[in-house]
């Protein structure tokens, strides 16, 4: 089973410039782990210090925010194309 992880170009900077991603993850939890493996960089920017997915790190897998399909115990499909999406504010 294979998932393709998107990440976008505000968090690039953290994956060597890698725009995709594909593994075999068999939920959020686990997609997370091989993340933190392959670029230890981006993990302080997906998960808080309990462990927790970041408050402002919207993740979607098909177009669909993870929170409507299970939340992070969804367990992914195979094909499924997952994007992380951090929130960023700013501006005047």
């Amino acid at each position: 089973m294979t998932i393709t992880v998107h990440i976008p170009t505000a968090l690039r900077r953290h994956t060597e410039d890698t725009a995709k991603f594909a593994c075999a993850a068999a939920d959020l939890n686990d997609l997370f782990s091989q993340l933190d493996q392959k670029f230890p960089a981006l993990k302080p920017h997906l998960r808080d210090e309990q462990g927790q997915i970041r408050r402002f790190l919207n993740v979607y897998v098909n177009e669909e925010d993870i929170r409507f399909l299970g939340g992070p115990s969804y367990a992914f499909q195979d094909g499924d194309e997952v994007l992380l999406v951090p929130s960023i504010a700013g501006g005047c």
